[in-house]
């Protein structure tokens, strides 16, 4: 598969652990590993910071191996998801910062393209999130006020 933008071919990437049945060093229960959960997304990490720490910190390769759900459904059954999905999220933010130092340099013509190529990105991710019903249909990308949404 190529990539979206630069016409090359992209890399690999990391790949989840290949059996199908929890380890057998893993020491939690399910009702551990999600008050974890909500305990980390109670202190305003991502689920993917989440899956992260549970990883590197705890030992947990797969929550989905121990509770039978996702980081994502169980923060949705607790109701800890924010209002925005997490990687619509991260876009908007990285275009905020690119405007931001496009105020300061004008001239900088790859900063515009890259704003550009992430506010098409944006575009495409909130006509997805509309038609799966995870955004409301009235809900619009308006680059000068998202700031004040975000912020």
């Amino acid at each position: 598969m190529a990539r979206m933008y630069s016409r090359k071919k992209g890399k690999a990437g990391s790949t989840k652990p290949s059996r199908k049945k929890l380890p057998s060093w893993v020491r939690y229960k399910p009702k551990e590993v999600e008050l974890l959960i909500v305990k980390l997304a109670k202190e305003g990490k991502t689920p993917s910071q989440i899956g992260m720490v549970l990883r590197d910190i705890y030992g947990i390769p797969l929550t989905s191996k121990i509770t039978g759900k996702r980081i994502g459904k169980i923060l949705e059954e607790k109701k800890l998801l924010g209002k925005l999905p997490e990687d619509l999220m991260a876009l908007i933010k990285k275009s905020i910062a690119v405007r931001k130092h496009l105020e300061g340099n004008h001239k900088d013509e790859s900063a515009q393209r890259g704003l550009i190529l992430t506010e098409s990105k944006i575009k495409r991710l909130v006509k997805y999130y509309k038609q799966t019903g995870k955004l409301a249909e009235e809900w619009k990308y308006e680059p000068k006020r998202i700031r004040f949404y975000i912020e």
